[in-house]
């Protein structure tokens, strides 16, 4: 079929997307992909066909696009809190984390399906990829979920896990070097005198269990002992936080430092500490971990190990397209980096 230069002021009766391909010199699909706009389609390619099919006045039927095509343009990002139900999806890091990835997304072209993962129940990664219903999946954290995810990456579901590397693992993760953020806030508080750091984290966690091997690492190399005592199996929310560093106190445990998992966890310790009628950080140094905007607004501003979470987020989406695409991506780890401020 020969198609007139020019937009048509009435378009051919019969023009179909097969036209449009032959003009083009590609498949159908890349049409159809490029006149949805998928990042798929390099951007160049994407306009060149964007334009031939305007100027042949070619229009895309959307019912006949979605059942000719598998993508459906949607990222399903869900969040396992089998650890913790009660965490909410209004905690700091959360919020950070989903609206950079809801931005992201959004300039790639795809939209976001948000799920939130309170129990475990088999199969539930791959649920999350069910045809019709999402093109890839991004995990915001393991949790006790690693088996899961291992299952669904051997099925073939294109996923990424915002996470840490765990032994034979089968999927991709982005994530900050948690042995090295551990490490580098508990040397901050050695180099300032303190020898009796606690940790407060959930060590079951995965990332939270090598920021407490960091944590550990920096104290032998110092000399120091880990001591049991100062291990407190702190959740992430902030009434939790309060109530652990409370206890902590009123055993009459011996503490100069906190090395926290969180900056939320940090900032409700040093609730804790104050009231205690001690004083930050004269009397108890405090790091936390994240750097979310509450950390230097805190009372004293966080001394904090930053995640940076805007790299983050672009790797997550990076790799899932990636996976998408059906290539095999690898792992991205992020470096820390301290934040040094009043309260340590």
């Amino acid at each position: 079929m020969t198609i007139p230069r020019g937009r048509p002021s009435r378009p051919p009766a019969n023009l179909q997307m097969s036209d449009i391909a032959k003009l083009a010199g590609v498949s159908e699909s890349t049409v159809s992909r490029a006149l949805a706009n998928s990042p798929l389609i390099a951007e160049s390619t994407r306009t060149r066909i964007q334009r031939l099919a305007a100027e042949a006045g070619y229009a895309v039927n959307p019912v006949a696009r979605s059942l000719r095509s598998r993508q459906t343009g949607v990222i399903a990002v869900a969040i396992p809190l089998v650890h913790d139900h009660a965490q909410q999806l209004s905690d700091p890091f959360m919020m950070t984390m989903l609206s950079l990835l809801a931005d992201r997304l959004g300039d790639r072209g795809y939209n976001m399906l948000l799920s939130k993962v309170a129990a475990h129940e088999d199969g539930w990664v791959r649920r999350l990829q069910q045809p019709g219903r999402s093109d890839g999946v991004i995990l915001i954290g393991q949790s006790f979920e690693h088996g899961s995810i291992n299952e669904a990456a051997r099925a073939g579901i294109p996923l990424v896990a915002w996470g840490t590397q765990l032994p034979a693992q089968k999927y991709p993760v982005v994530g900050t070097d948690n042995r090295r953020g551990g490490q580098i806030g508990t040397e901050h508080m050695i180099r300032h005198g303190r020898r009796r750091i606690a940790f407060f984290g959930d060590e079951r966690l995965p990332e939270i269990a090598h920021r407490y091997e960091g944590y550990k690492q920096a104290l032998r190399d110092a000399g120091l002992k880990p001591e049991a005592a100062l291990h407190v199996r702190s959740y992430f929310t902030s009434d939790e936080a309060y109530r652990s560093a409370r206890e902590l106190i009123e055993r009459g445990t011996d503490f100069d430092g906190i090395m926290a998992a969180s900056d939320v966890i940090a900032i409700s310790a040093i609730r804790a500490i104050v009231e205690s009628g001690r004083r930050v950080p004269q009397d108890v140094s405090v790091v936390g971990f994240d750097d979310i905007l509450l950390a230097e607004h805190a009372n004293p501003p966080l001394t904090t190990v930053r995640q940076e979470l805007e790299k983050g987020a672009n790797a997550l989406i990076d790799t899932v397209i990636a996976a998408i695409r059906g290539e095999n991506p690898t792992s991205t780890l992020l470096a820390p980096s301290l934040i040094v401020r009043a309260s340590a």
